[in-house]
């Protein structure tokens, strides 16, 4: 139980929990899609969205776990409205269906909360041969975004409902190679170090979060992007690294937040009245945050915008 962090001006900090934040709200009549939403901060987001009234698609590699967490959340939740679809983010061709076949589904769009992850793996190629962090964390929900944005245009205007998008980030944006991204050296496994590569990742998804807000303020769109920390959790993101996981089974309770403290800034964001109309903003403990330079660099982003598009589009 992390009981560090005073109380922004949201009203919130460190130590509350996504109940907390969503307590009194009524999102009854929107639609979410949760990435990852069937391990760590993504089963909570996933169950507080629908406490308050949200139909939330499950986006998850693993459609068996999925259904599991779905069912426990009925058990609680008996009214909830939760669908599972199959996404694995390190496959284009699998994020390519799932875009295909949810804007086939005659579903609204109003929240998609990009919230899967891998961190500090080994050195691995995706299913399209690319770094696997800066694939699965950045290039898959880029694309997927890409692909849903129609379809949460159309339910903004039809619904009259601001849309958001959420990309969940880390302070660990901090930390990553000097350049920001490697744009030429992405797949280099020579210079790969496993905690650059997760901050290059991160610092991804804040850019991408930024030039997304940019681009559709100009668009005139009511959908805003704004991206995240949650929060330093114990989840299983560390499985890859013995000795990390070893100590945080050991001091976790005393140091790190839980997974509903984890879920708050998520929920925060996608949800409160307070975040309606702000875009391209970094939050933290539900609360508007700093960030680095680089995550603030407007042409990175556009440069990083261009990157990811060559790497999505059909060759």
């Amino acid at each position: 139980m992390w009981i560090f962090g005073r109380t922004g001006e949201s009203g919130f900090s460190a130590r509350s929990t996504a109940e907390q934040v969503t307590h009194g709200l009524d999102g009854t009549g929107l639609t979410a899609i949760v990435t990852g939403a069937s391990s760590g901060i993504g089963i909570e987001t996933a169950r507080v969205l629908a406490l308050r009234g949200v139909h939330v698609v499950m986006a998850v590699r693993n459609t068996a776990s999925g259904k599991k967490v779905k069912d426990e959340i009925l058990k609680e939740i008996p009214n909830a409205k939760i669908d599972v679809m199959e996404l694995d983010l390190s496959s284009l061709a699998s994020v390519k269906k799932f875009a295909s076949d949810y804007n086939s589904s005659a579903l609204p769009l109003n929240l998609l909360i990009n919230n899967a992850g891998v961190m500090a793996t080994p050195f691995m190629l995706s299913k399209d041969n690319i770094e696997l962090q800066f694939a699965t964390n950045h290039l898959g929900h880029f694309m997927l975004t890409n692909l849903l944005l129609d379809t949460m245009k159309s339910t903004a205007r039809e619904s009259h409902k601001e849309g958001r998008i959420v990309n969940v980030s880390s302070e660990a944006h901090r930390f990553a190679y000097s350049e920001g991204i490697r744009f030429d050296k992405i797949n280099d496994q020579s210079s790969y170090t496993q905690f650059y590569a997760y901050g290059q990742s991160k610092l991804a998804n804040i850019l991408h979060a930024n030039e997304l807000a940019r681009r559709l303020k100009e668009e005139g769109v009511e959908i805003t992007a704004n991206s995240l920390h949650p929060g330093t959790i114990a989840t299983n993101l560390t499985r890859y690294h013995g000795f990390v996981d070893g100590m945080v089974s050991l001091f976790g309770k005393f140091v790190l937040k839980t997974i509903p403290q984890g879920a708050a800034t998520t929920c925060y964001v996608a949800l409160h009245p307070k975040v309606k109309g702000v875009s391209g903003e970094y939050f933290c403990d539900s609360n508007i945050a700093s960030r680095s330079t680089l995550a603030t660099d407007a042409e990175l982003a556009k440069k990083l915008w261009d990157f990811s598009l060559n790497l999505t589009q059909p060759k």
